[in-house]
Order: C-alpha cells, then structure tokens, then sequence
C-alpha cells in the first residue's frame, strides 16, 4: 500500500515519530506540497495524508486509487468533501487534540495584555532604572482580573477551558453559544445573548469556529455595543474579526488591547491594519503548537487509518 504525506513540518519540524505508519505501507513525504502538485505527487497512492494542502475534486478525478484521505488538523475545509463523498472516498479528521493547550494560549495572550510581561522583560534586560534608589518601574500598569468579566463567544471544549482559568482568577463568565450546556452553569458562569455579553464584559475570548453566522462577528456594530476599554482576545479563526474596524476601535482607545494568535490571510500581510495599531499583541497561530498536541494528531492520525484498515472507521466527515 502506498501512503502518501503531503505537507508534514507544521506537526513535526523533527522531534515527532512518524514511523507507525510504516507498518501499513511504503511512505511518501513532502514538506509543502500547492494545489497543483497534489495529483501528481498521491499518483497511485491509496492513502492521503495532509494538513493545509488543497485537494479539490479535480484532483481526486485524477487520483482514482485514493481509499482514504486523513487531515491532520480538526479544520478539513482544504479537502473537498461532498466531491469525496460522491467518489466513496472517506475523509477523517482529528476532532480534538489541543483543547487544553488552545485555551491556555487565550489565557497567556490575556496574561500577556493585562502584565505586559515581555516589554518589562526587555526594559531590565536593557539595564534600565527609574532613578538611582527605586526598586521597580513600570510603563504600563497591570490589570487584575478578579471581579472582572469575561466575554466568551463559543462554549465548547476550548471554551470552557478559558471559563475555568478565568473564574479561578475571580472572573464572572458570560458565555454566547447557540447550544447550551447547562451542567456548566453557576454562580460565576452564565449563558446569555450576544448583546448582553458585548456590553457587560470586559473581556471578551472568541473561540467559536467559523461559519457563515460567524464570520465577521466583531466588527464596527459589535464593537459600538461593547464596554469601553474593552480587551478583545482571537486565538480561533482570523476571519471572525473584522481587522480594519478592530484597527479603528484600538486606535481610537474603544478597545484597550488585543491578543491574537489568528488573522484572515496567513502568514500576516504586511499592509495588515492591525499591525499599526496600538496594543496588539500577536503570535503566529501557534496555540495549537504544544509538542503534546503535535504528538496527539500524529498519533490520532495513526489511529483512524488504523480504524479505516479494520472496517470500524471512526472521525469521518463525510459520511
């Protein structure tokens, strides 16, 4: 059996084994492979693998001895699934493998805006003093959390991961999702309407993926109808924020502060708005970059194709 991985750094640039799909076949690895490479590299391979690469139904049209196509990754949305489906080709993902990990990164992006731990980092590492005698110096104030609230659009597994960290800081949680889990409602965390959340929090986290209801969500509208001075934190899908009216707001001192770990085109433009605005803090979408949840999609990965191979497929997206 051929396998075939198209683009395999993002997950492991070397400290990861691999060597487990071995057992199944004879191993194909590229480093990055464009769209329009992708057939000709799978060929007659019957197993994909990928994580960003492009496979459209042209593509699969001329692969016709694909069996089966894992994505590393729980977005699949490179893969063009109802065009698998019609070729009875299934298409697995990993539905969860860095939830822990992605909801801790909101809280460090938090942490980040309200300490501003790497600039005074900086300042001592200059040398710096405030006068001969004083013991410390800040440029900007921290801010404590207890007693704040906190915003968060999207309650599911990552969610919640940011509500516990945030109430045991002494936040108060008001969570927007469309399904509600009420087993994770009490006296410090409660679900409401959008417009409720935008104008009570002082925080808000966005960690809902992105569909059409969702896309553009934090815009000028939104962001009329929230607190002043307002922390806004984005380590789900850039496409959720509207960046020039987010650069606007900041500019303006509407919102204080932004952590983001996601913007719309990736790697970021450079003509981004948001890169002259004041009070952004970025990381170059990395919150899912724990080694630990690296080695969970490699071996998450390893386990639907070994599920495939025994008849008991399981994470199929397009039954």
């Amino acid at each position: 059996m051929k396998i075939v991985i198209l683009d395999y750094p993002r997950e492991n640039p070397g400290e990861i084994d691999w060597s487990g799909f071995e057992q199944y076949g004879e191993v194909f690895r590229y480093e990055r492979t464009l769209p329009e490479q992708a057939a000709e590299r799978i060929g007659d391979a019957e197993i994909v693998l990928l994580n960003k690469t492009v496979i459209t139904k042209e593509t699969l049209l001329k692969c016709p001895d694909i069996q089966f196509i894992g994505v590393i990754a729980t977005g699949y949305n490179t893969v063009d699934v109802e065009a698998a489906k019609e070729l009875h080709i299934p298409v697995a993902n990993v539905p969860s493998y860095g939830t822990e990990a992605i909801g801790q990164h909101a809280i460090a992006l938090l942490l980040e805006i309200t300490n501003h731990v790497a600039h005074h980092d900086a300042e001592v590492r200059k040398g710096r003093r405030n006068g001969a005698n004083d013991w410390c110096f800040w440029d900007y104030p921290s801010i404590e959390l207890e007693n704040k609230v906190m915003g968060i659009i999207g309650l599911g597994r990552i969610g919640q991961i940011t509500s516990r960290v945030a109430q045991a800081f002494g936040m108060k949680v008001l969570a927007y999702d469309q399904f509600r889990n009420e087993a994770l409602v009490n006296e410090n965390c409660s679900y409401c309407e959008l417009d409720t959340l935008l104008a009570q929090s002082d925080v808000i986290a966005l960690h809902c993926p992105l569909f059409p209801e969702t896309e553009n969500i934090i815009n000028r509208e939104t962001i009329s109808k929230m607190k002043d001075g307002v922390i806004i934190i984005n380590n789900s899908r850039g496409a959720l924020v509207v960046e020039e009216d987010l650069a606007e707001a900041l500019k303006c001192g509407k919102v204080y502060a932004a952590g983001l770990d996601a913007v719309r085109n990736e790697p970021i433009e450079m003509d981004n708005p948001l890169l002259s605005a004041p009070n952004v803090f970025f990381t170059p979408h990395i919150s899912w970059a724990a080694i630990e949840c690296r080695q969970r999609l490699v071996d998450y990965s390893l386990e639907n194709l070994k599920g495939y191979l025994n008849g008991m497929p399981k994470n199929i997206v397009n039954h």
